[in-house]
């Protein structure tokens, strides 16, 4: 009879779709993703949940100013938030949203159980409250009058509300922190909750609203809608099943190994969720690990302020295992991180072009050419291959430790540490000396093939973090797929003989930053003047024909056209431009279907700077005209233009 796996449950928060998601958010569920991936890789049943909180004023308020239902307005921004996780290869096992029905019946049976065991009682509220921020505040809270939060204007509340005794479980709670103290991580926040507003005394939390109705209504009383904190919370085990229809995962999965939360909200992760639980004699979660932000040099990242990074935009123009490792990588173990695209560049070209890429390449490269692809049998070890081995077999305890701790950027660094020793081992060695004595041929043969089990061990270490990447690796040097497991790389020299491997593309091409500062750069003083005394003759929105005569345009000729293997709403043509063929990357997915443009004659614009999209390298930019939701390509009837006709 086979053992049961040990079961591992994480989540993210649930995001508030009131706008989309930015690198800050990206960093969390990333984060959940590679915990889960490890989790599973090394032999558990992981399960991983994440979702939108879609309740409250501000979502009402939102949806009134479009004009829409406050449905329509979650369903619309949820979409969107779906396509991110799958464009950033997220892979969660649940996706809850606080409006599926099953989630509504949780939330209405804990509040009719709460009361009924006197847990809720009805009061009324008067007091201060943020809109954008959901939150009741004290006079003595505010800092200059404004929410201490957010800094925004409150507003006076007052109305006929119910209310959560959090002041009866806090004794209780504080004692819990005090005899696990993991509970929450890291150390500092765990001082601050305990120092900051467990022991100066809780109040009891305000659970329903009557000011709006976008929420889940109370049974009992008509016209009360759930309040945040009591509705979004208990998603974690909603999810599970729990009080509701959905498949009863509770007994296998609750309780959670470890919340991921932004250290904004751990207040309510610590406090509020382990009461709510407390009340309802369920267990805690073992972890609530609160991240620090990635910050801008303006402050705090916010959707509201407008200060936000498009990780979409990042992702398609730098790769999405790019954007992975980089987010990882910089957010040390409870720290804030600095947004700085700048420091992702010199992540991409240093550690994964030069680094990493680099390696896989000229080993690639080495055994084609000295020996066609296959590495003889016939081996012979020297010097440098004790230190390797030895590193190559420690890392995996060294990353597992690290992942164990929720540090993933010293897990990253770790196993770069086996990178840089595998490009070392190459200098040391020198290949390309020993390939001119025959004699050393069996020594050759040893240092490819501790090259190659080296990268072999790397595409699992680094599977977790970047997917794709760790695919990509393995692919390349053939590794069969029983070699691709964390049990295969607790030792060294599980790479079978005789598999023959074949010249690759770089798996990530650096990025031209000189070229582009160079362009970027400023004209000198008479350039600068002359062309400030040409700008002042052109009327404001208007062009002189010398700036539109170096916009370069051709007629191409759709040679075939396909789907992008990695962005749904991405084309990838092929195209004649009568003396070159072209590939050229289109959004346009959605808009057509790929056989239809096979054989139009389409106009091009070909002098622009190449770009890479999700790894596809796009030479020039096909042309559109677009009106509201519709778009249409610019192309050429007939025979009349050839392929490679200049448009002027």
């Amino acid at each position: 009879m086979m053992e049961e796996k040990k079961t591992f449950y994480v989540t993210t928060p649930i995001y508030y779709p009131s706008g989309d998601l930015h690198i800050g958010h990206t960093y969390t569920t990333v984060a959940a993703d590679t915990l889960t991936r490890f989790k599973k890789l090394t032999g558990y049943d992981a399960y991983f949940l994440t979702g939108t909180d879609e309740h409250g004023q501000k979502i009402q308020k939102a949806a009134e100013e479009k004009g829409v239902t406050p449905q329509a307005y979650v369903d619309d921004v949820v979409g969107r938030i779906k396509e991110l996780w799958k464009l950033m290869n997220i892979n969660y096992d649940q996706f809850i949203r606080t409006t599926d029905p099953e989630h509504e019946k949780t939330i209405q049976q804990i509040f009719k159980k709460l009361y009924d065991q006197g847990d809720i009682y009805k009061g009324k509220y008067e007091g201060w409250y943020c809109t954008p921020c959901e939150s009741f505040w004290t006079e003595s809270q505010l800092v200059d009058g404004n929410c201490p939060d957010c800094g925004r204007p409150v507003e006076k509340a007052s109305e006929e509300a119910y209310f959560f005794k959090m002041s009866k479980y806090a004794d209780r709670l504080l004692k819990y922190i005090e005899d696990h103290p993991d509970f929450i991580q890291p150390e500092s926040r765990k001082n601050e909750m305990i120092n900051n507003f467990i022991k100066p005394g809780l109040q009891d939390l305000c659970v329903s609203r009557t000011s709006f109705s976008w929420g889940v209504p109370v049974t009992f009383d008509p016209g009360h809608v759930v309040y945040v904190w009591i509705d979004a919370l208990p998603n974690y085990i909603s999810a599970l099943g729990y009080l509701n229809d959905k498949p009863q995962l509770m007994d296998k999965y609750w309780p959670a190994n470890v919340h991921l939360v932004g250290k904004d909200i751990i207040r309510f992760h610590t406090i509020y969720w382990p009461i709510i639980l407390m009340a309802l004699d369920l267990p805690l979660p073992e972890h609530v690990y609160g991240h620090g932000w990635i910050l801008l040099k303006g402050g705090k990242m916010s959707k509201s302020v407008g200060n936000v990074v498009d990780p979409v935009e990042l992702a398609e123009k730098y790769g999405v295992d790019a954007l992975r490792y980089h987010v990882l990588r910089e957010m040390t173990y409870g720290a804030d991180g600095i947004y700085n695209e700048d420091l992702l560049v010199s992540h991409i070209n240093s550690d994964l072009a030069n680094d990493l890429g680099n390696l896989l390449s000229r080993t690639v490269a080495m055994t084609v050419k000295y020996f066609d692809g296959v590495i003889p049998a016939e081996r012979e070890s020297g010097d440098f291959d004790a230190e390797l081995i030895a590193l190559a077999e420690e890392t995996p305890g060294v990353v597992e430790d690290y992942m164990n701790k929720l540090d993933f950027s010293r897990a990253l660094e770790a196993v770069w540490k086996l990178v840089s020793r595998t490009n070392k081992y190459i200098d040391e060695t020198q290949p390309w000396v020993l390939i001119k004595d025959p004699e050393k041929k069996a020594r050759l043969a040893m240092v490819m093939y501790n090259l190659t089990e080296s990268l072999r061990i790397i595409s699992v270490l680094v599977s977790s973090a970047m997917p794709d990447t760790g695919v990509k690796i393995a692919d390349e040097l053939k590794v069969p797929e029983e070699l691709r497991t964390w049990e295969s790389i607790q030792s060294f020299g599980k790479y079978p003989d005789g598999i023959q491997v074949e010249r690759c593309e770089p798996i990530f091409p650096r990025i031209e930053v000189k070229k582009e500062k160079q362009e970027q750069k400023q004209p000198p003083k008479k350039e600068k003047q002359a062309k400030k005394e040409e700008k002042a003759a052109v009327p404001e929105g208007l062009i002189t024909i010398d700036d539109f005569a170096k916009v370069e345009m051709k007629v191409a000729e759709v040679i075939s056209c396909e789907q992008h293997p990695d962005a749904d709403r991405l084309l990838v043509f092929q195209l004649d431009l009568g003396t070159e063929k072209r590939q050229i990357i289109s959004g346009i997915a959605k808009y057509y279907k790929p056989e239809d443009l096979v054989g139009k004659k389409v106009i091009v614009c070909t002098n622009l700077k190449p770009v890479m999209l999700r790894g596809l390298e796009s030479n020039g930019m096909i042309l559109s005209a677009v009106k509201g939701k519709k778009l249409s390509i610019l192309t050429v009837d007939g025979d009349v233009i050839p392929a490679g006709g200049k448009v002027s």
